[in-house]
C-alpha cells in the first residue's frame, strides 16, 4: 500500500521545490484515472473528495475506494477530504480511512476559524494523519467574491492551528473554466515571509499554466487543487463516446472510453507541477 498523509507528500515538495496535484474526484472513473496517471508520471497524487463528490457517494465508500487505489499503484496516494465544514464531517472522514482532512473555516471570523481548525488538526494528528486549513476566503466564478488572505493573519493562523498545509486566497477562484489574470505574487511572497507552512492554491484550474509551473518550482506553494479543467476533459470524453454511436446504451462501455483521455489530462496537470 502506498497510502500517505498530506504532510508526507508536501514536506518533500517543500524541500525539493515542486508541487503536488490535489485532483478533485467525482467518481470511480476519474479517481482511477488520476491514480494511474500518477503511476505513469512517477509522482505522488492527492485524491480529493469535495462536497459535490460526497453528495453522490458516502464518505465510508470513498475512503475504501481511495485506499483500494493506493494498493493498486506504487506512488504515494493521499486520501483527502476537501472542504470539510464541520468537526463531525471531518471525524467521519477520519473514521472512513482518509489520511488528510481539510477544514474550511474561511468564512468564519479569524479567531473562530483558528479555534475550529486547531481542534480538527489536533484530532487528525492524534490519529497520525494530516490537516489543511484555509485563511482568506477563495470565491467562486460567477458567485461569491474572494476575500484575500492577510499575511499577518496567515502568520497567526499557521502558528496557532498547527496545520500541515494552509490554503490561501491570492487571486485564485473556484470553478473558473478559463485561465484568469493570474495569482498575486507579491501577496504570496508576503505570506511566505511570515510562515514556512506549505501553501495551497484552491481553484488551480484558473491559474495560467506558465504561472502554475513557475510557482510550483519557485515558491512554497506545494499543492495546487485542480478540478474544473479535469471535469471539462471528462465531459468532452463522455460526449465523444456517446456521439460516436448513438445506439450504445451500456454505461460500462461508454465510461471505459473516458479512461485514456482522463489519464492524459491528469498526466498533463501533474507534469506541469514539476
Amino acid at each position: 500500500m502506498t497510502l500517505a498523509t498530506l504532510a508526507e507528500v508536501l514536506q518533500p515538495a517543500l524541500r525539493d521545490g515542486y508541487a503536488v496535484g490535489g485532483l478533485v474526484c467525482l467518481g470511480w472513473e476519474d479517481m482511477r484515472a488520476y491514480a494511474f496517471a500518477a503511476e505513469e508520471e512517477g509522482c505522488p497524487v492527492i485524491l480529493q473528495a469535495g462536497p459535490g463528490c460526497r453528495e453522490h457517494t458516502p464518505l465510508p465508500i470513498l475512503g475504501k475506494m481511495f485506499r483500494y487505489l493506493a494498493d493498486e499503484v506504487s506512488v504515494p496516494v493521499v486520501a483527502h477530504l476537501d472542504h470539510g465544514y464541520t468537526f463531525q464531517e471531518c471525524q467521519e472522514a477520519l473514521e472512513s480511512g482518509f489520511t488528510s482532512l481539510m477544514f474550511d473555516g474561511s468564512r468564519l471570523p479569524l479567531q473562530q476559524n483558528i479555534d475550529q481548525t486547531a481542534a480538527i488538526a489536533e484530532m487528525a494528528h492524534k490519529a497520525g494523519i494530516s490537516c489543511e486549513g484555509e485563511i482568506g476566503f477563495v470565491g467562486y466564478a460567477n458567485g461569491e467574491n474572494s476575500a484575500g488572505t492577510d499575511p499577518d493573519e496567515a502568520a497567526i493562523f499557521a502558528k496557532e492551528t498547527g496545520v500541515d498545509a494552509m490554503a490561501i486566497s491570492v487571486g485564485n477562484v473556484h470553478l473558473q473554466e478559463d485561465a484568469g489574470d493570474g495569482l498575486y505574487e507579491e501577496r504570496i511572497r508576503a505570506i511566505e515571509a511570515v510562515t514556512n507552512v506549505p501553501l495551497v492554491i484552491h481553484g488551480g484550474s484558473g491559474v495560467p499554466l506558465a504561472q502554475r509551473k513557475a510557482l510550483a518550482n519557485g515558491s512554497t506553494i506545494c499543492k495546487f487543487n485542480i478540478g474544473t479543467e479535469l471535469r471539462m476533459a471528462f465531459g468532452a470524453a463522455l460526449r465523444d463516446s456517446i456521439s460516436k454511436d448513438e445506439t450504445r446504451f451500456d454505461r460500462v462501455q461508454i465510461l471505459k472510453d473516458t479512461h485514456a483521455p482522463m489519464v492524459a489530462a491528469a498526466r498533463k496537470v501533474l507534469d506541469g507541477l514539476r
